[in-house]
């Protein structure tokens, strides 16, 4: 955490911008922080029960121990965002767009990202439990080593998309996988759901 930032006291508002702050062990519940621009900011066991950040943006920021439960983060921008160890739990994200994130060693748990734009995206070593990526845009997205619970690609688009050593279980959505790559156990793994999303029937 970089020192010369300053730590935050107070409570979020909304249409306001948080430049060189530090979100140290801070508890906000449905905090109203729509269309907020978050700039070079770093949270530190930060928690948000519910809230609307709704077309917030987050900017060269860095979360860590941070938790989002049932928040509104839908239409945000993440540009340059790392995100450790964090929660997301029943969180709305449709329409975000993200470029150059990464989320590491996170739990996302019933998060919405319907619609959304993700790009230069990495997901390391997490667990997606019923993730949404519905009609979402996905470029150089990586899935290494995290583990997809019942995770729903429907209508979305992947162009350059790797799920290389990731557990899949997908749910639906596989004829979006197109431009994905995975290896040759997960496509073992993956053949009798495919041939049954095809109507192939596999009989010796």
């Amino acid at each position: 955490m970089a020192a010369d930032l300053i730590p935050f006291t107070g409570d979020l508002e909304a249409d306001e911008t948080y430049d060189g702050l530090v979100f140290d062990g801070v508890s906000f519940a449905d905090a109203d922080a729509g269309n907020c621009h978050f700039i070079d900011c770093a949270f530190a066991g930060a928690s948000f029960e519910g809230g609307r950040l709704r077309q917030a943006r987050f900017t060269d920021v860095t979360l860590r121990d941070t938790r989002f439960v049932a928040a509104d983060l839908a239409e945000t921008g993440w540009q340059d965002v790392t995100l450790t160890r964090c929660a997301l739990s029943g969180v709305q994200a449709f329409s975000a767009s993200m470029r150059r994130v990464t989320f590491r060693d996170c739990k996302l748990d019933a998060v919405n990202f319907r619609g959304g734009t993700l790009r230069d995206v990495a997901f390391e070593d997490c667990l997606l439990r019923d993730a949404e990526f519905g009609g979402a845009a996905l470029r150089r997205v990586r899935f290494g080593g995290c583990t997809l619970a019942r995770a729903d690609f429907a209508k979305a688009t992947c162009d350059e998309v790797d799920l290389r050593g990731a557990e899949l279980g997908i749910s639906g959505g596989y004829e979006s996988l197109r431009g994905a790559t995975i290896d040759s156990v997960q496509l073992v793994t993956l053949a009798p759901l495919l041939a049954r999303h095809l109507g192939i029937i596999v009989t010796d």
